[in-house]
């Protein structure tokens, strides 16, 4: 693989794109059920949270870049 294949992989994983989250593993809170999440695409990762009266997770947490990137970009 050459230098500028690498180049335009890093591209596509990083470029915008709607996030879709998978559950890696969860456990339940006094405040509901805490879901660790990763994006399929891109490796991203963040944290939900599903309170018992809310049908839709919400997020707690920022997203955070997959291992290696820094700040959404691979790093150097």
């Amino acid at each position: 693989m050459t230098a500028a294949d690498l180049l335009a992989l890093a591209v596509s994983a990083s470029a915008p794109h709607e996030h879709g989250w998978i559950t890696e593993s969860a456990h339940s809170t006094s405040q509901g059920r805490v879901r660790y999440v990763r994006c399929s695409a891109c490796g991203a990762r963040r944290v939900d949270l599903e309170a018992a009266s809310v049908v839709v997770p919400l997020a707690v947490s920022r997203i955070s870049p997959p291992a290696g990137e820094v700040g959404g970009h691979p790093a150097r």
